[in-house]
């Protein structure tokens, strides 16, 4: 590759060239010279340099994931379409239950910030629960929307037959409470969590009135089904299962996620393992149905007794008919594009990995085909064995990636031959991280910059100056470049041993930069994310050129949030082709050089 320092030298050899010829046939003992008179023709003009043609690229898609970034919440609105709660998509998707078809889209702009379930009132209004904000929403049939506070993780939403709303918390809380449909009154407590019991429902998840009142549901954590007396008069703090107000209906399953009645009056449970049972809810006899997809979410039944459910890992949307067949209505695959490796060896070569939240996903290269996939858990199955994470970034570590996970708040080193956690980080607010003078460097806006994962020492400190929110990382093993998301600056790191030294702008003025990755002649590639385009920087004159432009990148982060948020990463395979997550459009894209 020409750098902008070779035009003045080829110049200067130029001039230096002319100059001998010049004296070569100048000088002589006369200062003259005999030329035959056949070499008399005039010499040919010295052509300008070439100029090599500019680099193109072009930009496909690899592949492109689910129509829901998961699949949550489901109702059926007065108007007969399905409407689904989407947690990583920050929406409410109202669909059409025989073909799938999304008619629209309730995101930010209607105050809809991460639905995880949702039901309709007697009125006809909407109502959702946004677990990451802790927000419960209200949008009546005339458009108007109402919106009240009750905790992080409030999760399942239900109506009793008389009327009554009901939340509870799950994975960011436990508890229940009782709403005032008109969102106006303050909730009341009828199970909350103390520093002595914090879990005292176990993650109680989407549930149903039954015939005698009580409300039956999952305990997602605990394994059950259970039923809870939601006209306690006992202290809300006490344990609510000593006092008799919550009831064990059922044990035995893994991660139960949904409970409702179905016509006949028997439950149906939804496991996350992709099991569904029928249980009896007079003697607790449960027995298996179906196995689908990991994964289940959530379901509801139709007045025809119709049933149709999500997928929250693989974002599908399908209808469970009676013989324990999935009739799909809208496919599933992958949900949440992010960080994106290339492992070292031949086995290797047409192998990407794409940290997909709930799976780390293996694709071919080549066409996009899934090969394998690697499961991550919001809860491990085992503890207190580590189990992998639920996946937001990924680099490469050898034979080995490295897992990011602000979610989960931890870095692991995973080994996907084997299928084992090598190395196990517990960090704050990680957002990416990479092998790097034999540790590994993480930059973790929690911990309040990039730090190592030995130790969380500071590599490079946010100082609200010129650092503000350090993201996407990239190395070759012994300098490091950090992608500043605020400021828009790439900075370069050396080290001496592991001190770094004082650290160097390399590029400045990108707009919300966040995956980072060497190309193959040493340029640096950036994901410019505010600018939906891909650009490459000269890591010696600073000198940016933009590769592609147009790319459906996510947003920035909800408030408490990293800003990097879902993050879109890029990286380079070994024969050089670039490959770029599109978090926005749910897709993963390979750009080639023409």
């Amino acid at each position: 590759m020409k750098t902008i320092n070779e035009k003045p030298v080829k110049l200067i050899l130029k001039t230096f060239i002319l100059a001998m010829l010049f004296l070569t046939f100048s000088c002589s003992d006369d200062d003259t010279i005999e030329v035959p008179e056949e070499e008399t023709e005039i010499p040919e003009e010295i052509p300008e340099e070439t100029v090599d043609p500019p680099i193109t690229y072009t930009v496909s898609e690899l592949t492109k994931g689910a129509a829901l970034k998961g699949a949550n919440g489901v109702d059926i609105g007065p108007d007969g379409n399905l409407y689904i709660g989407s947690v990583l998509g920050l929406e409410i998707a109202v669909m059409d239950k025989e073909n799938g078809t999304i008619s629209e889209r309730f995101g930010p702009e209607m105050q809809v910030i991460g639905a995880d379930d949702l039901v309709f009132g007697p009125d006809g209004s909407l109502y959702w629960t946004d677990i990451l904000v802790g927000e419960v929403g209200r949008r009546e049939p005339d458009g108007t929307i109402t919106k009240q506070f009750v905790a992080p993780g409030v999760n399942p939403i239900a109506f009793s037959d008389d009327g009554r709303l009901f939340v509870g918390l799950c994975f960011l809380g436990d508890g229940l409470y009782e709403l005032d449909p008109n969102l106006v009154e303050l909730p009341r407590p009828i199970i909350v969590a103390t520093e002595a019991n914090p879990f005292p429902l176990g993650f109680f998840n989407s549930f149903d009135f039954g015939p005698d009142g009580r409300l039956y549901g999952p305990s997602f954590a605990g394994g059950l089904v259970i039923s809870v007396d939601v006209d306690r008069t006992s202290d809300p703090t006490s344990d609510p299962f000593s006092d008799g107000s919550a009831q064990v209906l059922a044990t035995g399953f893994v991660n139960p996620a949904a409970v409702k009645f179905d016509p006949e009056g028997m439950l149906t449970v939804l496991d996350q393992t992709g099991e569904v049972f029928k249980l009896d809810p007079m003697t607790g006899a449960s027995t298996m149905f179906t196995t689908l997809d990991p994964g289940l979410d959530n379901m509801v039944y139709d007045t025809d007794g119709s049933l149709y459910m999500t997928n929250n890992d693989q974002g599908w949307v399908g209808e469970l008919l009676p013989n324990g067949e999935l009739r799909t209505i809208s496919p599933g695959g992958i949900i949440s594009p992010q960080g994106l490796a290339f492992l070292d060896g031949a086995d290797n070569v047409d192998k990407l990995y794409v940290a997909d939240h709930y799976y780390v996903r293996q694709l071919n290269a080549t066409n996009g085909d899934q090969e394998n996939n690697f499961k991550g858990y919001l809860i491990p199955p085992n503890p207190p064995q580590p189990a992998l994470v639920v996946s937001m970034n990924l680099s490469a570590d050898g034979t080995n990636l490295i897992v990011t996970s602000w979610f989960d708040a931890r870095v692991q080193v995973y080994n996907p031959q084997t299928e084992q956690i090598v190395e196990n980080y517990p960090m704050v607010a990680p957002v990416d991280a990479v092998r790097v003078q034999e540790d590994i460097a993480v930059s973790d806006v929690g911990l309040g910059g990039v730090v190592w994962a030995s130790d969380n020492a500071m590599i490079l400190p946010i100082d609200n100056a010129t650092v503000f929110a350090p993201g996407g990382l990239t190395t070759d093993g012994e300098t490091l470049w950090v992608a500043d998301w605020g400021t828009g600056v790439v900075w370069q790191i050396d080290f001496e041993g592991k001190t770094p030294m004082t650290p160097v702008a390399v590029a400045m003025d990108l707009v919300n930069p966040e995956g980072l990755a060497l190309d193959l002649d040493g340029g640096l590639l950036v994901a410019e994310t505010g600018a939906s385009r891909l650009s490459r920087i000269d890591i010696i004159t600073g000198e940016k050129t933009v590769i592609a432009e147009g790319l459906e990148f996510g947003g920035p982060g909800l408030e408490g949030t990293p800003p990097t948020f879902f993050f879109d990463s890029v990286t380079v395979s070994p024969s050089g082709d670039i490959y770029v997550t599109g978090g926005g459009g749910n897709v993963i894209y390979r750009v080639t050089k023409e």
